[in-house]
């Protein structure tokens, strides 16, 4: 049946009568036939203190703010309103009695949308309420049809149609219901927000040969050539019902398991087994058996076997469960991250029973559950000790099986405190330790001469890396102990360090006793060691130099060769400290 309230409309305010303030009501939505009018009722509310001599109102179309210059419906003001409203638009309440329902008449589409009410009450006391009401423009009657007619039981159909304006009356009449039955009309009824409607009632016992039959409804209005129709079909039929099926099934792997699913239904249903929304097999007939052969662990899950017909569907479902060991374990996430980002890594697997499932990393668990599925790492900001290799391992009472698998932490170079220089005899070595992710380029810089020497020089410079440590030595020999400052610079695309190589041994303090003579002839002989570099990458260009396996020792320089070489290599702004 429908329910349609018969109470009286109860203006809903946001303030009480006295003490007030700003607050409007109005029908969140109406509704209109094409080329007759509609009564938006409205009511306000505003501070009793105000006490205005006078109160104005603007009706805004479709936005509630006048800086955005909407198209105005009615203003009491000025009587000026945008042409689509122009002589189709008048207040039917009074503003002093705080009533702002409006009238539209000679409705077409485009009158279709939103309805803002402004209180004006002189000065500041300005305000647009935000209700407002929704405006629908209709052309056809609404017929109502159950959705399931059923052979045998009592259909109601009802037609509906908006009653909101007051100088034109809708009247409703059937349309092909002879035999079906007499209509009752229930006259002008309120809905809950105050708008009207006629409705009319048709009550029948459908028949298998009503299946099909157009049932119509038409609204007229008196003394008018405005008629609206609206049509239905009738459906007589009933919707497909599961009536047999196999209970949950348990089965060992590569045995042989039977589904069967039955239904009764008018006409006969399309009978569907399914899984995972996979169609395995369908017929349209009463019943439909599924045979699986020599079932495996991915045929373990649920099966549906639906119903349907034009008129409706069932379905129902099916456990089938399959004993097995753990799969090897699939790891999805990122594998590759910067530093201080945020790493979230999936391990999942297939098993039944669920299997536990561990993380772990040099034999430290990171991570486990039991009897689930999946397990996820997270590793809220990654540090380059979080590199390496990682194993995912599942295992159940019937089997285990593991997964590896490895994260790069990418960082910006680190030169390491065991880098240094040393001294002995005629030869200096200085080594330069970096830990970075991904390899850096390395460079040595001889800052009082504004030389550098990169590792691409292999006559001076043997690099060789191990992890994500690269070892670069400088290695110079000639008539005097060693220049005064060396500084090793790494750069990869997070970011440059460089470090002042501190020497070791009593080789520190031979600067400092050697005197002014002493001086004069190590900087001589640091004038040579520049040369030499410059020489030698001039040959490069003539001749290439050979290469170095990794187990080769690195080349040696002299510095009677040197000259002075051109314009240095630059390198990105870096930091420069001092190890003492």
């Amino acid at each position: 049946m429908i329910f349609l309230t018969t109470l009286p409309l109860f203006w809903i305010m946001i303030s009480a009568s006295r003490g007030g303030h700003w607050g409007a009501w109005m029908p969140s939505s109406i509704s209109a036939f094409e080329g007759t009018c509609v009564s938006i009722p409205c009511r306000f509310d505003f501070p009793d203190e105000l006490r205005p001599a006078v109160v104005h109102g603007v009706w805004y179309f479709n936005s509630p703010y006048p800086k955005n210059y909407p198209p105005v419906v009615f203003k009491s003001r000025t009587q000026v309103v945008h042409e689509s409203f122009q002589g189709r638009s008048r207040l039917l309440g009074d503003l002093g009695l705080r009533n702002c329902t409006l009238l539209l008449s000679s409705l077409s589409p485009e009158l279709g949308g939103k309805y803002y009410f402004r209180g004006d009450l002189g000065g500041y006391n300005q305000y647009t309420f935000s209700e407002h009401s929704v405006l629908d423009i209709i052309n056809t009657p609404n017929i109502v049809v159950p959705p399931e007619v059923v052979v045998g039981s009592e259909v109601e159909v009802s037609c509906t149609v908006p009653d909101n304006c007051p100088e034109l009356r809708p009247e409703l009449s059937w349309l092909g219901h002879e035999g079906l039955g007499e209509p009752s009309v229930l006259g002008r009824l309120r809905e809950d927000e105050g708008t009207w409607v006629q409705v009319s009632l048709l009550h029948f016992v459908p028949t298998r040969e009503a299946n099909g039959h157009r049932l119509g409804c038409q609204a007229s209005f008196p003394n008018t050539t405005l008629q609206f129709e609206g049509y239905a079909s009738l459906d007589v039929k009933y919707p497909p019902v599961i009536v047999e099926m196999n209970a949950s099934v348990e089965a060992i792997e590569g045995s042989h398991v039977s589904l069967l699913c039955g239904a009764d239904s008018n006409p006969l249903p399309l009978l569907t087994w399914m899984r995972d929304g996979t169609v395995l097999r369908e017929a349209v007939a009463e019943s439909l058996f599924l045979d699986l052969e020599e079932v495996t662990p991915a045929e373990d899950g649920v099966y549906a076997c639906l119903a349907e017909n034009a008129y409706g569907q069932d379905n129902r479902t099916v456990g089938l469960s399959v004993m097995y060991a753990p799969r090897k374990p699939m790891v999805n996430g990122t594998m590759v991250a910067v530093e201080g980002e945020m790493v979230s890594i999936m391990c999942s697997t297939q098993s039944n029973p669920d299997p536990i499932l561990t993380i772990f990393k040099e034999k430290q668990i990171l991570a486990t559950v039991i009897y689930e599925s999946e397990l996820q790492l997270e590793l809220p900001a990654v540090t380059p000790e979080d590199d390496g290799e990682y194993w995912c391992v599942a295992e159940n009472q019937y089997g285990q099986r593991a997964t590896t698998f490895n994260l790069s932490v990418e960082f910006a170079p680190l030169i390491l405190l065991e880098s240094h220089c040393a001294a002995a005899r005629d030869t200096v070595q200085c080594l330069c330790v970096v830990k970075s992710n991904p390899e850096p380029s390395v460079a040595f810089e001889l800052p009082s001469r504004n030389v550098t020497v990169n590792e691409t020089e292999r006559e001076f410079v043997y690099s060789e890396r191990s992890g994500l440590l690269l070892t670069s030595i400088l290695t110079l020999r000639g008539q005097a102990q060693v220049p005064p400052r060396v500084i090793c610079t790494a750069h990869n695309l997070y970011g440059t360090k460089s470090l002042e190589l501190p020497f070791q041994g009593a080789h520190r303090l031979m600067w400092a006793k050697i005197g002014p003579v002493g001086a004069v002839v190590a900087f001589a002989i640091l004038i040579a060691i520049v040369c030499y570099i410059t020489q030698t990458r001039r040959k490069k260009n003539v001749t290439e130099s050979p290469s170095f396996s990794a187990g080769d020792n690195p080349p040696v320089l002299f510095g009677s060769d040197f000259r002075i070489s051109g314009a240095p290599e630059k390198y990105e702004s870096r930091e420069v400290s001092t190890l003492e």
